[in-house]
């Protein structure tokens, strides 16, 4: 055998073991991600929309509920929440969830309707006194809107809380994998929940 054709099986051989270790490497991070990460960032999550009592509920919080039901069967485009705007769109979301139901929100920079931004969105609740932070005790509502800070690299969050059981709820929310989608969230247990906006009363 001459030397080339030793070299030449010599790099297949070590090309073949450096692509198996990669393929372990991806495979394992894989597993941590899908062990690790609440549902929300996991794209393979398809829960349906609950069942509601919505004579449990207050008007402000059926309508909230109403929309949300109807927008997830919808599933719309995130520009049609952000005015055409080409962006992260959960907290445009919101925004326009509020405005339908009755109860806009307004831009602390801005005075618009929209809020495009997690920290705006949670400035807007402080402002107005309806910031709740997670570790003081408040259980959240119907209505309320959940905040989730840039945990891990998987970016700020925030969505809808529709039903309450004991300490978890049902969320929904917009641009998850660039759909509104439905999730289960024990709020105590998820260290990526900063607080809640509370609907107004």
């Amino acid at each position: 055998m001459s030397t080339d054709l030793r070299r030449t099986g010599r790099r297949r051989r070590i090309a073949t073991r450096v692509a198996a270790v990669l393929a372990a490497i991806v495979v394992m991070l894989g597993a941590v991600v899908w062990w690790w990460a609440p549902s929300r960032y996991l794209p393979w999550d398809t829960a349906t929309f609950p069942v509601v009592d919505a004579a449990a509920l207050s008007e402000e919080q059926a309508a909230v509920v109403r929309l949300l039901e109807d927008e997830h069967r919808t599933q719309r485009p995130g520009t049609f929440y952000s005015e055409g705007v080409e962006e992260q769109w959960c907290a445009d979301f919101v925004s326009w969830i509020m405005r339908e139901a009755g109860m806009p929100l307004t831009n602390p920079h801005s005075g618009h309707w929209r809020i495009p931004g997690v920290y705006t969105l949670q400035e807007y609740y402080e402002q107005h006194d309806r910031y709740e932070p997670v570790d003081s005790g408040y259980r959240p509502e119907v209505g309320d809107v959940v905040l989730y800070e840039n945990t891990a690299g998987f970016g700020q969050h925030t969505n809808i809380v529709v039903a309450v059981d004991g300490d978890e709820a049902i969320t929904v929310g917009g641009n998850e994998f660039g759909r509104i989608r439905v999730h289960t969230l024990e709020w105590s247990d998820d260290s990526a929940v900063v607080g809640f906006g509370r609907l107004p009363q």
